[in-house]
């Protein structure tokens, strides 16, 4: 058996050194345990529910880069609700705390290396907290692995369960996926169905081909130039409109 001191109380925990969970018996705190030592054990609780998580990726779905119609035409496939581990490292770098976010799990879902944790939302996970039935993905990463790479000296280190949702969805009969910050709704996707440009590089060269023709009348007659290039200012914002509600 080993022993360290609760993070939360400071009382002192026996465990096995094979643990990687053990509960505090004076505070019943959970507590993380890795071979660079131990940290606090936290949940993020969720703040989107599946019907707003749904609606976020419909309006991230309708954005001018994604596909036309994507919106309304991708099809649910599995709205799923995990936590996922991260590593969050406090650190004095030149005496500023800075806080930097490491995943604990492998994983090759889209954005959860670009997760921010909101530390004022931290809840300590031990047997009150309620988890919602949602998926627990364990943590495979050591966290010793990244500790020699982090600028600073450590202040605190900790192992905090963020909420995800994993929406996948199916177009055009293929399969895509995306990630939604179940925290802050913020949504993350590796691959979408983009919206094509062809028909925008068209109205772009025939305009260009069209201000070169009347910079050439305009050798000729100036008036002239700038009326016609009045219209086709107007021909080229009108058919630019086209393609963005009709294609």
């Amino acid at each position: 058996m080993a022993t360290i001191k609760c993070p939360k109380c400071a009382a002192p925990v026996d465990f096995d050194a094979g643990a990687k969970f053990v509960k505090c018996n004076y505070c019943s705190g959970q507590i993380y345990i890795d071979r660079s030592g131990a940290g606090f054990y936290y949940a993020l609780p969720f703040m989107v529910d599946e019907a707003n998580a749904v609606g976020m990726f419909r309006r991230w779905a309708a954005g001018s880069t994604r596909a036309k119609d994507l919106d309304r035409l991708a099809q649910i496939a599995g709205v799923n609700r995990r936590y996922f581990p991260v590593y969050m490292f406090k650190r004095d770098v030149g005496g500023k705390e800075t806080v930097f976010i490491e995943p604990a799990g492998s994983t090759t879902l889209p954005g959860l290396h670009n997760l921010k944790v909101p530390a004022g939302d931290l809840k300590i996970l031990d047997a009150s907290f309620d988890v919602g039935g949602a998926e627990m993905i364990k943590p495979d990463i050591e966290m010793l692995s990244y500790m020699s790479s982090l600028p600073g000296k450590p202040i605190e280190q900790a192992l905090v369960y963020f909420p995800i949702w994993k929406v996948d969805y199916v177009f055009n009969q293929k399969r895509y996926e995306v990630v939604l910050d179940g925290s802050s709704g913020e949504v993350f996707a590796a691959e979408f169905p983009p919206r094509s440009s062809a028909a925008y590089i068209v109205v772009a060269a025939v305009g260009f081909l069209a201000f070169v023709a009347e910079g050439l009348v305009a050798a000729a007659s100036i008036p002239l130039a700038a009326i016609l290039m009045g219209v086709t200012v107007v021909g080229v914002f009108m058919a630019a409109l086209f393609v963005a509600r009709r294609l």
